[in-house]
C-alpha cells in the first residue's frame, strides 16, 4: 500500500495545505478517505477525477467532506461526464446531508453522480478490506482501517481518546492520528480531539509500527505537534505534510 497526503490542515484549510484528505493505493486501486476542503484541487495533481475509485468519510464536518460539492460538479459538467458513479461510504445520511450542502433537490441530490454506502463494520472495498470503528466526536464519526495483504493502514479521523481506537489499530503498521489540540491545556474540550500525548499513547496502548501525526490546525505547529508525540510514544513519529507519500 501507499498513502500520499492530499490535505492535512485540521479543522480549516491552511496557507499550504488543504483539509483533511488521503489517497490508499494498491494495485491500481485508488481510494480516497475524506476530502475536505480545498482538498479536491490537490488530488488532481495526482489523478484524475475519473480515476477515483472511491471516498471513504470518517465524519461530516466540512473539513473532511465538503469538497465532495465540487467532486459532484466535476463529476457531472466536466469533458468526458458522466463518468460511471463513484462510491462513498460513509455515517448514515450522507447523501442527504450533501444534497443540503449544494441545495440540491433531495430526490436526487448526488445520487446519479455518487454512489452512498454507511459504513459496516468491514466491508470489501476493491483490494482493502475496510473495517471502521465510532468514535468520539460531536456528530458520528468512525476511525478506519485499511488492509491489503498483511499490511495495515489505521486513520483515526477525528476523535477524542477512547478503547475502540486503540482495538482498531491492534498491531497497525501505520497509525495516521489526528494531534488537534496542544498539551496540558485546561480549556482543551473534552470529546473532542486529540492531543500529541494522547495519540502517543493510543499509539502505544495498539502496538502500532509508526506513528503520523496530522490534522494539526494552522495554528499551531506541525513539528511542535509531533516531537509532543514522541513524549509518550516509543516509536518512529512522523508528520504528515502535503503530497508526502509512506509506502506501508
Amino acid at each position: 500500500m501507499k498513502l500520499t497526503v492530499l490535505g492535512c490542515s485540521g479543522s480549516v484549510p491552511g496557507p499550504d495545505s488543504a483539509a483533511s484528505s488521503y489517497l490508499v493505493t494498491a494495485e491500481g486501486f485508488n481510494l480516497i478517505l475524506d476530502l475536505g476542503s480545498g482538498a479536491l484541487g490537490a488530488l488532481q495533481r495526482h489523478l484524475a477525477v475519473p480515476e477515483i475509485d472511491a471516498i471513504g468519510l470518517s465524519h461530516l464536518h466540512p473539513d473532511h467532506c465538503m469538497d465532495l460539492c465540487g467532486l459532484y460538479v466535476a463529476a457531472k459538467y466536466a469533458p468526458g461526464a458522466p463518468i460511471p458513479r463513484i462510491p462513498v461510504y460513509g455515517p448514515p445520511g450522507t447523501a442527504y446531508r450533501m444534497a443540503l450542502a449544494y441545495d440540491l433537490p433531495l430526490d436526487p441530490g448526488m445520487e446519479e453522480e455518487l454512489e452512498f454506502h454507511a459504513w459496516k463494520d468491514v466491508q470489501q472495498i476493491g483490494p482493502f478490506t475496510v473495517r471502521t470503528a465510532s468514535m468520539v466526536h460531536p456528530v458520528p464519526a468512525y476511525a478506519i482501517r485499511v488492509e491489503h495483504g498483511n499490511k495495515s493502514l489505521v486513520y483515526t479521523g477525528d476523535t477524542g481518546p477512547n478503547d475502540a481506537l486503540v482495538e482498531l489499530a491492534r498491531g497497525a503498521d501505520l497509525l495516521l492520528s489526528e494531534a488537534a489540540l496542544p498539551d496540558d491545556d485546561p480549556h482543551n474540550p473534552t470529546d473532542l480531539h486529540l492531543t500529541p500525548a494522547h495519540a502517543g499513547e493510543q499509539a502505544k496502548k495498539a502496538g502500532v509500527k509508526r506513528l503520523v501525526i496530522t490534522h494539526v490546525p494552522p495554528w499551531y505547529n506541525r513539528d511542535t505537534q509531533a516531537e509532543n508525540a514522541r513524549k509518550t510514544y516509543p516509536g518512529p513519529v512522523e508528520v504528515a505534510t502535503p503530497h508526502a507519500v509512506f509506502d506501508i
